[in-house]
């Protein structure tokens, strides 16, 4: 057995393993004890929370909630309305769809860690939403569908799949004429490292006409460790780049210290940020959530001029009919038929031509 084998195998996703790690307080006892849920992260992730401190980003992105109660923002049946699932197209249960050129190919609804804010959290945590994860069936729409040009393989996390069904499934996009790039949504570079084994490297690396691309979660600098920095060097050397795609979260990264230092931290272990995204309506999510300008504030707040241009992702908020930037347009101050006006991180101004059309 594999040491990532091993961490599936002994999840903590009990109060007697986590009062080995922890002391819980009596909320969370409340909390796991009266919730239904999916919950549990890896060994490996729970010896990263703090033991006395329940406001532990860690923790509290783990451990259940009684706030999950409370749902007065999220959207009933969110999966569906947010995947286009009730819409006139014909698709199979692992087909997500919010673009012409571009699907969610969603294969399983396993995960390493189970985030409370989860935007699947009715499929993967809550499980009243169910699939047929039949990937042959996906494939072969794909197949019929030759304006798709980029998969992404997402779940749950797809990197739990052994190596073969990865493997058979890089290798049958691959044959597919249309298809031009290959994604990977996983948490595992961060939750569970020990999963970049050999032999997963060897199923995603290779020059290739099709290149496969991953990007990971990481929502904290506590996060990251040197299992982190290995694993993501090791697939950058076999050829996969790596991205970030951070859900601003209340109590957790939303302080400009939090935000500052996952995002030049990120860099550190060849992270690139990519994504900030704005936590989304999903039910029992809502103590998660910040006004929807925070996220623009701490980029131009904690990173823009203050940080390399490397550290500074993009704040959206993902949504039925795709991606939608919410970044204002800060900088700006004035325009004139001869001049803009700009203002940079430390509010001194300069002039730029107003060049017509």
């Amino acid at each position: 057995m594999e040491e990532w084998q091993y961490q599936m195998q002994n999840q903590v996703n009990s109060i007697e393993k986590l009062e080995q790690i922890i002391n819980l307080t009596a909320k969370e006892i409340e909390a796991i004890n009266n919730t239904k849920t999916k919950w549990g992260t890896t060994p490996y992730f729970a010896q990263l929370m703090d033991k006395d401190n329940p406001n532990c980003p860690i923790r509290k992105q783990v451990i259940p909630s009684l706030q999950e109660k409370q749902n007065r923002y999220g959207i009933k049946n969110y999966l569906i309305y947010k995947e286009n699932r009730s819409n006139e197209e014909n698709r199979p249960d692992t087909i997500a769809r919010q673009y012409k050129d571009r699907i969610a190919f969603t294969v399983m609804n396993i995960c390493a860690n189970y985030c409370r804010h989860c935007f699947r959290k009715e499929l993967v945590v809550d499980e009243s939403l169910q699939l047929r994860f039949d990937i042959d069936e996906g494939l072969g729409w794909i197949r019929e569908h030759s304006e798709i040009r980029d998969v992404l393989i997402t779940g749950g996390d797809p990197l739990l799949l052994t190596d073969d069904k990865i493997e058979y499934l890089i290798a049958k996009l691959r044959e597919i004429p249309h298809i031009q790039m290959i994604r990977f949504g996983s948490r595992v570079p961060i939750v569970l490292p020990q999963r970049i084994t050999k032999g997963l490297l060897k199923v995603l690396g290779g020059f290739h006409r099709v290149p496969i691309w991953l990007n990971t979660q990481c929502n904290h600098a506590k996060e990251i460790t040197e299992f982190t920095a290995r694993a993501v060097y090791d697939l950058l050397s076999c050829g996969v780049n790596v991205g970030n795609q951070a859900v601003l979260l209340k109590g957790i990264n939303d302080d400009p210290k939090s935000f500052k230092d996952l995002h030049q931290k990120l860099l550190t272990v060849r992270i690139r940020p990519y994504y900030v995204f704005y936590c989304e309506p999903a039910p029992g999510i809502d103590h998660f959530r910040t006004p929807v300008e925070k996220g623009a504030e701490l980029i131009r707040d904690t990173l823009r001029g203050h940080t390399t241009g490397l550290a500074q992702p993009m704040y959206v908020v993902a949504t039925n009919i795709g991606k939608i930037p919410l970044m204002p347009d800060y900088y700006i101050q004035e325009k004139n038929p001869e001049n803009y006006i700009l203002k940079n991180y430390q509010g001194c101004l300069t002039n730029l031509p107003n060049i017509p059309e």
